[in-house]
């Protein structure tokens, strides 16, 4: 009997055809022993992201995390961006929103440059390498890092805080013990460093939410204590770390498969970034995002009772041929100027649209161009690649390849 468990190795590794059935003959489908809704045609997807009314963002926004009634008490009760309602979450954003419009991360470029050509080097003449284990596992968290004011020595460590946060057991909704305590290590080492910042102030990005003010509807104003900003912090550390990990790793495995469209994309370099963009949707790096029903909700023939989590399967909404032509054809120029194909949302959509988007688009184009510019003839294991196995992030642990 097919079915759709986010636990399962099924889905950590190889959801396409469940997806296909999900979209054709189950597009509201329930879990009644794991206790969830989800949705997976675009349209619907599209639907649920913007309804932030009858979905909620306030309980949590993995399956797990939806199923504690502890865990929502405890967003209420501390806050974090990604598990906020407007208007507690245009005020957040606000803070935020300066540092990544496009003009500011094209000024970001040489970084990121600079960052991705140093590990490169570190390979030259390695003669074989694993693409995510020594580059797009570690270079990553060093960009968002400099970007945040993390020091250099922490933040591969804050990287593997934030991997043993996220890992899942395969049947197992809950993190394991070693999830619980990375959790615990990292936001007690952020609540130390934005102390210390509040103490002996820099000019980065956590500073700058330690003297931010966040103005209320009723005109008073209120600055962010040391937990929230800690958590602030830690959303994007682990979310510009977590996303461009698993796009590379996820792209150099897509490329391998597609030799054609690497030889495309050799042959013209301008499409590096409609590249990225296909990358995306053809492997979304989140394959879904949670959020509570509040009222109840009736899509297809099935009703979703108020108090019901509901997943919003963007990797299958990213294939679907209500979408998209050809959903199943890896096409780098897709998203091409002058062609007409819906984006994809492997960034989300509606209010909480990837804040970092425009710069997981530059590293992932970066990393692309500079990867293959070295090695054009980069060999992968196809047979080798791992997957890792995580709440609601997809793609490889291990891709090893031969330069």
């Amino acid at each position: 009997m097919t079915t759709f468990d986010p636990y399962s190795e099924t889905f950590f590794e190889d959801p396409w055809e469940t997806y296909r059935w999900m979209r054709d003959d189950a597009p509201v489908f329930h879990h009644a022993e794991l206790g969830f809704y989800a949705v997976s045609r675009y349209e619907d997807c599209v639907e649920v992201h913007r309804d932030h009314r009858t979905f909620t963002s306030t309980m949590g926004v993995t399956l797990d995390q939806l199923r504690s009634v502890e865990f929502g008490q405890a967003v209420e009760a501390v806050g974090s961006m990604i598990m906020t309602d407007p208007p507690d979450h245009e005020r957040l954003r606000k803070l935020v929103n300066r540092a990544f419009t496009p003009r500011r991360i094209a000024a970001w470029e040489p970084v990121v440059e600079r960052v991705v050509g140093g590990f490169l080097d570190a390979l030259d003449g390695a003669g074989s390498f694993d693409v995510v284990g020594d580059f797009s596992g570690p270079f990553p968290v060093e960009v968002i890092s400099e970007i945040l004011g993390i020091p250099t020595a922490d933040r591969q460590q804050v990287r593997h805080w934030t991997d043993k946060m996220l890992e899942r057991e395969v049947g197992n909704p809950f993190p394991p013990d070693a999830g619980i305590e990375a959790t615990i290590l990292l936001f007690g080492y952020l609540q130390d460093l934005v102390a210390d910042r509040r103490a002996h102030p820099q000019d980065h990005m956590i500073d700058h939410l330690i003297a931010a003010e966040m103005v209320h509807d009723d005109g008073t104003l209120e600055r962010l204590d040391d937990v929230a900003v800690s958590r602030f912090v830690g959303l994007l550390a682990a979310a510009g770390a977590e996303t461009v990990t698993k796009l590379v790793g996820n792209g150099v495995m897509t490329f391998a498969e597609h030799p054609d469209e690497l030889a495309r994309l050799q042959a013209d370099p301008s499409l590096v970034g409609p590249a990225v963009d296909e990358v995306l949707r053809w492997r979304a790096p989140s394959q879904y995002q949670g959020r509570y029903c509040r009222a109840d909700w009736a899509r297809h023939g099935v009703t979703v009772p108020a108090g019901s989590p509901m997943l919003i399967v963007t990797g299958a909404a990213n294939r679907d041929p209500r979408a998209y032509d050809e959903p199943d054809r890896f096409d780098i120029g897709r998203f091409a100027p002058g062609r007409t194909a819906s984006m994809g949302i492997a960034f989300g959509h509606g209010i909480h649209y990837c804040i970092g988007s425009h710069l997981a688009r530059l590293e992932g184009a970066t990393a692309f161009r500079e990867l293959y510019r070295r090695w054009p003839d980069l060999a992968v294991d196809l047979d080798a690649i791992r997957y890792v196995h995580m709440s609601n992030v997809a793609g490889p642990s291990s891709v090893p390849v031969a330069a």
